[in-house]
């Protein structure tokens, strides 16, 4: 079974917060992890940790950047033998700009991973860059709602998204939402949570939001927030949102911020 995750971005939708992340990460329960943690110290980076292949599914490093890593769709077996798709997600963190990130990406050979969408967004810009048919593509991001899932960015095709796009876009239309931090985190851990199965035409198998499949599921769930002045709040659960409370967890420290 391919990963099947669910992130959410909200680019200059909300005054206070011109980008808002939520996402789900579903993942055998067996494969281990860390929570967020320093993943590499020049520059900081920090997010979760894959401890098998030692990469990661979201971070965030010290000049504000987001990159947030799902496996793409592909009617082709994983090559187990292909670099880490996670090592490429925090090589893209090495770079200070989503240009300089996204051009590092798409310069890679399309071969060496398998197929992949990774997010990079910072309050400057937002892009995906997909691997998709022996080819990396980039695909940047207007203002506004956008759901990612193992297809393309606003892709109906996917359940997932045909079910869930227009209640993620309007909580961005709501103004008591929009400077009420704890509100939203509320609002968006809810709309995470959604169990209502749609099974998927592709496979049969269920497509919620929030996934239980027994030795597979929904492993840990993000809100991330970055206000005006860059700065950055993550707030992490480690299981299943559903069930699982957010706190706080570790950033780095956003260079040229004014104390």
């Amino acid at each position: 079974m391919q990963t099947m995750c669910t992130l959410a971005i909200y680019l200059r939708v909300f005054p206070q917060f011109p980008v808002v992340v939520a996402a789900n990460r579903d993942e055998y329960l067996a494969r281990p992890a860390a929570a967020p943690t320093m993943l590499c110290e020049q520059p900081l980076v920090i997010g979760g940790k894959d401890l098998r292949a030692g990469g990661t599914w979201l971070a965030i490093n010290e000049f504000g950047m987001i990159a947030g890593l799902l496996n793409r769709r592909s009617d082709l077996p994983n090559d187990p033998d292909r670099r880490s798709r996670g090592l490429l997600c925090l090589d893209a963190l090495k770079h200070r700009t989503v240009d300089e990130a996204l051009r590092f990406v798409a310069a890679q050979h399309p071969d060496h991973y398998n197929p992949f969408n990774l997010l990079l967004a910072s309050r400057e810009a937002a892009a995906v860059a997909h691997n998709r048919a022996g080819r990396i593509e980039t695909t940047t991001l207007a203002p506004g709602t956008h759901l990612l899932t193992n297809l393309d960015v606003n892709d109906f095709e996917c359940p997932r998204i045909s079910r869930s796009f227009n209640r993620f876009a309007a909580m961005g239309t709501q103004p008591a939402v929009a400077d009420d931090q704890p509100l939203m985190r509320q609002r968006l851990a809810a709309l995470l949570s959604d169990h209502s199965t749609q099974l998927d035409p592709r496979n049969g198998r269920p497509n919620s939001l929030c996934l239980h499949l027994g030795d597979y599921g929904t492993r840990e769930s993000s809100l991330i927030f970055v206000d005006l002045a860059g700065r950055v709040e993550h707030y992490f659960a480690p299981g299943p949102p559903c069930s699982t409370a957010y706190a706080a967890a570790s950033v780095p420290s956003i260079r040229g911020l004014q104390n």
